[in-house]
This record gives structure tokens, sequence and C-alpha cells, in this order.
């Protein structure tokens, strides 16, 4: 058997992890998200202003944003409740001891302090939630897209054969969650007015990226003979396309539907192809073939799981676009974005509870079909994910109140604090404008280049090494320094203020 046909073999045929292994694992992300923050506080708080070079900045990121999410996905797989407490401790501590510091040099009571944080004033600004949460959608794709071809990453985090929950179905169903929060549909109340025609026009241009990537990755992968998971798009399909297709699409659908009938729509888009799976034989279809033996022969035959399967991805950026429009209406006082989170996390509960119910009377979740329950969880697990960085954001602004002038990168900040920009800042005088050493806002900046070169050094790496024998700590290492490689493009860019937009 050939080293591609190995490969191959190494991904197919499994069955996926609980939903709860799922969630458990994406909350580390937002354990690290806060850690970081608060750790940032306490420093300020013991040595006041301190000047950090962007190298130290890039470590410190590294080591705990990236490092934990490495380390959760391969050797600590199976010790994440472990690692999950230890961190939640680690976050509560720290918490404790800024508090503990605030309260022992101001003679005030926690009533009060929470008075007047509940009535402080946001800066007005993005909503760096939204923001994390897509830099992390990219950067935890970076990782599984690598991880996934060795055996230290977990069999059940990658990809199901045909139903079932694995980390890494979550991939597409999460970027194109990722990319509704900020469409231009999803800001349309928030900006200035535009006719139907321009939108879908602008549409229409900034997709073609997405396209020239499909047609480059597809040209590319036939041409070396790169290993393929054929069952997950198609021979031809690929992930770039169904982004493609789904922004287009949602875009028409989106310039004919009134904004408070988005969900509405959008369920009915999702429960009509979830009958025609039942009622007709497009199920069938999707999963054997035209002749029912899992032949290949003709174009919508040889890519029936991503032409199909776009359907499902349409319903969820349709929900995802009313999230956003939700999301980012604007809001002056911290109670309100309280009231914003607590409605949004019931909002996920309830999600969570109609994708148990779905599953049980209508059938399992199939990242391969696209169906309604797929839909459902991807929807709740992006919610879920949403809500915990959001809870984080709220946590650190909690946290700057208490220690004014402190700053945490990719944060919210309270409108009262004055910036001085101390401590991990760069100043561009000739261009009048300041820049983060923050790894977040360094991916943010670029985040179709980083998955882009994420992807090309995938590549590079399964050329010229062996992954599928490989032993745990050389795979550990290996994707370590590909992941610190791709920060560190960005983090290059970032620092010089370079945006490559390629429409």
């Amino acid at each position: 058997m050939s080293g591609k046909q190995l490969k191959e073999l190494f991904v197919r045929n499994l069955n996926g992890t609980s939903i709860e292994e799922i969630s458990l694992g994406l909350s580390i992300t937002p354990l690290c998200i806060l850690c970081r923050g608060l750790i940032l506080i306490s420093l300020y708080q013991k040595f006041g202003v301190i000047v950090y070079s962007w190298k130290y900045c890039l470590f410190l990121d590294f080591s705990l944003l990236v490092l934990p999410q490495v380390l959760s996905c391969t050797v600590f797989s199976d010790f994440l409740h472990l690692a999950v407490l230890c961190i939640s401790l680690t976050c509560a501590l720290r918490f404790y001891m800024i508090y503990r510091n605030t309260v022992s040099s101001k003679n005030t009571s926690f009533t009060n302090i929470c008075q007047t944080f509940l009535n402080a004033q946001m800066e007005d600004r993005n909503v760096p939630c939204v923001t994390t949460f897509r830099v992390f959608i990219n950067l935890l794709t970076a990782i599984s897209i690598l991880a996934v071809d060795f055996p230290v990453f977990p069999r059940r985090y990658a990809k199901t054969e045909t139903y079932g929950t694995g980390v890494m179905d979550l991939g597409v169903g999460c970027f194109t969650f990722a990319n509704a929060l900020i469409s231009p549909e999803a800001r349309s109340k928030h900006e200035e007015k535009t006719s139907a025609f321009h939108k879908v026009k602008k549409q229409l241009i900034s997709v073609w990226p997405l396209v020239f990537l499909g047609l480059g990755r597809l040209l590319s992968v036939k041409a070396i003979d790169y290993h393929e998971h054929v069952s997950e798009y198609g021979v031809h399909w690929n992930f770039f396309f169904t982004l493609a297709i789904v922004r287009v699409f949602s875009s028409c659908l989106l310039t004919l539907i009134p904004t408070h009938k988005i969900w509405h729509v959008a369920t009915i888009i999702i429960v009509s192809y979830q009958i025609l799976l039942e009622t007709t034989n497009l199920k069938t279809f999707i999963l054997y073939g035209s002749d029912k033996k899992g032949s290949r022969h003709g174009f919508i035959n040889a890519n029936r799981e991503g032409i199909f399967s776009v359907i499902g991805y349409i319903g969820i950026y349709m929900i995802g676009v009313q999230i956003g429009s939700y999301l980012l209406k604007k809001r002056i006082f911290v109670k309100e974005w309280i009231e914003l989170f607590l409605k949004f996390t019931v909002l996920s509960a309830t999600i969570f509870i109609s994708m148990i119910i779905v599953q049980i009377y209508v059938e399992p979740i199939s990242r391969r079909l696209g169906n309604f329950p797929f839909c459902i969880w991807t929807v709740g697990q992006c919610m879920a994910f949403l809500c915990l960085i959001f809870l984080c954001d709220l946590v650190l602004v909690f946290a700057k109140h208490l220690t004014p002038g402190s700053d945490v990168p990719s944060t919210w900040n309270l409108s009262s604090v004055i910036h001085s920009y101390p401590k991990n800042v760069l100043h561009l005088n000739d261009k009048k404008k300041v820049i983060n050493f923050c790894l977040i806002e360094a991916i943010n900046r670029n985040q179709l280049l980083f998955f882009l070169h994420s992807n090309i050094l995938t590549g590079m790496v399964n050329l010229m090494i062996d992954t599928i024998h490989s032993n745990n700590v050389f795979a550990v290492l290996a994707l370590l320094m590909y992941m610190f490689s791709n920060c560190l493009i960005s983090y290059i860019l970032h620092i010089n203020h370079i945006t490559v937009k390629l429409w």
C-alpha cells in the first residue's frame, strides 16, 4: 500500500467523539484568554508600567494562547478535565489576588464596586469577542489540519465518515458562522444604507479570492497526487468553493428578506432540506452515489457531498447573520452587555436541547449530509464558544475596573480609562496609528492569508515527513514549530502594518 493510500485510510471510517468532550475541549480556549489577561493585569498591579518588546509579547501569547491548544488535542487529550480544572483554578486565584489587592488599597465594598461597574460605559468600538471568536476558529483549524495526520491526534477528533461528531466536523460550519457575524448584512443596520444590487455585487467581488484559492488547491492537490478524503467534499470540491457559494447565495436571499425574518427563512431552508433527505432518494444518492456503490461518475455525482451540504451551510450563514445583527447593535453600559450575554447563554442552551430532541426523533448528526441536526449542533456549538469568550471578556473588564490603567489587548476597555499605550504597543508616528503587540490582532489583520499559509505549510510538512509513523514527542514538536511559523508570519506583517487584501 502506497504512502498516499495509508494517509487516506488513516483519516477514513471514523465515528467521532461525544459532544460533551468537544465542548470541554473548546472551553480551554476562553480559559487561556482569561488566564493571559489576568496575568497581564497582575503584572501591572505589581510592577506598574512595563515596556515589552514584540518578541516577548509574541512568546507570551504563543505560550498562553497557542501552546495549550496544541497540547489539549494531542498529549493531554485524555486529561481534558484535569487541564480545564488547572487553568480554571489558576484564573480564579489570579482574579482573587487582583481583587484582594484592590480592596486592601481602597476602602470600598464589593457592592459599591459592582454598582459602579454595571453603570460604567464601554468604549464605542468593535465587539472584541467577535474578533477573538473568528481568530481562534482560524487558529484551531490551522492546528487540526496538520495534527490530524499524526497518531498523537486522537482519531475520535478527526472528521467522521457518515454520522457522528468529531472536532474537525465543526470546521466549515464554524467558518461559515464566523463570516456571517461580520457580514455586510449583519452590519447593515449599523452602517450607511446601500442598495441590494450593490451589496450582492460587493459579495461577488469579495468571493473571487476564495474561488481562486479553491481552484489553486484543486490543481495543486491533483498535480502532486496529495492524499484526499474524497467523501469529505467530493473529487473536485473543497472548503473554499463551499464558502464562496454560501456567501453568494446567502447574499442574494438576504436582499429579499427583512432582518427580523431571517431566522424563519433559515429554518425553512434547513427543515425543507431535511424533508427532502427523508422523503426522497437524495440521502442515498449523497451517501452511496447514483449506482448505490459509491461511484463518482459525472460532476454532481463526483462532488455530491460538497454540493448538497451547501444548503445546510446557507442556513447556518443566515442564522449567523441574524445573531450578528443583534450582537453588533450599539450598547453603552456594561449592564447592557451583561444582559446580552445572559440572553445568548439561554439561546445556546435552548439550541442544545433542541439538538438532543432532533437527534432522537429525526436522525443523528452528519457533516457529510449537512443535515438539520448538524446545522443545529454547529450553531449551538458556535454560540456556546462565543458565550464563553464573551464571559471571559466581561471578567477581564471587571478586573481592569479593579485596576485602573491596566490594559489587555483585544478586550473591552471602560471609557473612563485613560490610555497611555504603555507596555505592548508600537507607535507609528508617520502613519498616526498604534499597533498592539498582540497575537490575536496580528492574525485578525490577515485572517485569509493566515489560513492560506497554514494550508501550504501543512502540505509541505506532509511531503517531507512520514507523519503517520511519527512518535508523539516528534509530532508535538513538529506541530509547535509549524504553529510558531504561522504565528510569526502574521506577527511580522502586523508589526510592520502590512495588510494583505486580495480584493
